[in-house]
């Protein structure tokens, strides 16, 4: 019998990341989260409304100074940064695609978990439920790659052995 898996969440970030999900942009520039958070740290954000076009230039400068040497050029910078840019405070996020599961439940038990569109955007794990199995620990490894449709997708489902 299939059972769906339900999912939740997922698309919570590091209280470093500034409100941004850096494992996401890294991953979409091909370097490491901790490059894009020295990066970053050169930024000197807009409280409150947009920078100017100095500040931008300046920010722009500061980003590609580390960025540059691992390959990352501008005009990559503009697309994985337009592609994740949101505003917290809107209640809107950055483009996802929901995954979706089954369990395979014979006599009770699971015997597999199959994913069937493994979803994009999950910078952490979501929560996954199954119906009847609500207190059964569920692990997704997640994928990240430089492909938006596929960066943060959830590879595999397995339940989490008890210790």
């Amino acid at each position: 019998m299939k059972v769906p898996v339900r999912f939740s969440g997922g698309h919570e970030y590091g209280k470093n990341d500034h409100g941004r999900p850096i494992v996401l942009i890294a991953a979409a520039l091909r370097v490491k989260p901790e490059v894009f958070r020295e990066a970053f740290s050169g930024v000197a954000p807009a409280r409150g409304r947009g920078p100017t076009p100095g500040e931008a230039q300046k920010n722009k400068a500061a980003l590609l100074k580390v960025l540059k040497p691992h390959g990352v050029t501008n005009e990559r910078l503009d697309e994985v940064s337009d592609y994740y840019r949101f505003r917290p405070d809107s209640g809107k996020i950055w483009p996802t695609t929901p995954a979706e599961a089954h369990a395979i439940v014979e006599d009770g038990m699971i015997q597999r978990i199959v994913v069937t569109q493994p979803g994009s955007g999950y910078c952490s794990q979501p929560t996954m439920t199954i119906e009847g199995f609500k207190n059964t620990p569920l692990r997704a490894p997640l994928v990240f790659s430089t492909d938006f449709k596929k960066n943060g997708a959830i590879s595999a489902i397995e339940v989490v052995p008890a210790k």
